[in-house]
């Protein structure tokens, strides 16, 4: 199991690794890769970094227990990045993707969370789908940046799916799940749909690809009369006989 995940999240992480060069970037510690303890998630984060190309990593709850496998991690030279609020890899404990920190006791929590991953060591941390009060004072309370999603407009920084924000997904069951706090700005996904089912249309109807426009390789026509004979000669009877009706064609 642990084998197919790191596989799964090494092949995205050397992907952008690739292709963003300049950015700091941060590898998400997949679910089953750190809960074990320290040691497990040392070995987790130290693959993300030595064969995925992060620059540091990133894992989800401010409990004490994962508070020391911040610290373990961030005393071994690690950078590490926290994540409290709604934990989308706990959301079967949580019930699904509900809001966290809507009461005194709940924001108390959360707070006293961001304040035990910054003593671990942590240089940032994620605050996901709270009040925005819960995101304002938990940004006020430590010294480190916070990147809210869904936690309003007074934390340090702002990250959403990108998916989300684009509108990619058009399927209405997508749409049920799409974040109440997620502003869409663009349809991509419509647009997206609109043109593969003009694609599908137009190929079903022989419209695409057209000889004048999308057929743009010609074929020289002093090696026609070449062509025919040598598949005369080679007994290529259906070939033949296509080639013969394109010419009549033309």
């Amino acid at each position: 199991y642990q084998r197919r995940v790191h596989g799964d999240i090494l092949r995205a992480c050397k992907a952008v690794a690739r292709g963003a060069q300049r950015p700091f970037l941060v590898g998400d510690l997949p679910f089953g890769s750190y809960e074990s303890g320290p040691q497990q998630a040392l070995e987790s984060a130290l693959r993300l970094i030595k064969e995925g190309g992060m620059d540091a990593v990133k894992l989800e709850g401010g409990t004490p227990q994962r508070a020391s496998i911040a610290r373990f991690l961030a005393d071994s030279g690690i950078a590490v990045m926290g994540h409290i609020g709604l934990s989308p890899q706990s959301i079967g404990r949580l019930g699904g993707f509900r809001p966290q920190g809507r009461s005194a006791a709940a924001a108390m929590e959360i707070i006293s969370q961001a304040r035990a991953l910054e003593d671990a060591g942590c240089f940032g941390v994620v605050v996901e789908c709270v009040p925005a009060i819960v995101g304002a004072t938990v940004t006020a309370e430590i010294s480190i940046p916070t990147i809210g999603i869904g936690a309003g407009p007074h934390t340090s920084g702002q990250v959403l799916v990108f998916h989300d924000l684009l509108g990619m997904m058009t399927h209405p069951h997508h749409a049920k799940v799409t974040p109440k706090f997620c502003k869409q700005y663009a349809q991509v996904g419509t647009v997206i749909h609109q043109a593969l089912q003009e694609y599908k249309q137009e190929v079903e109807s022989g419209t695409f690809p057209s000889l004048d426009k999308h057929s743009p390789y010609q074929f020289p026509e002093g090696d026609l009369g070449e062509l025919t004979q040598l598949l005369r000669e080679g007994n290529f009877g259906r070939a033949l006989s296509c080639l013969e009706d394109l010419g009549k064609s033309d």
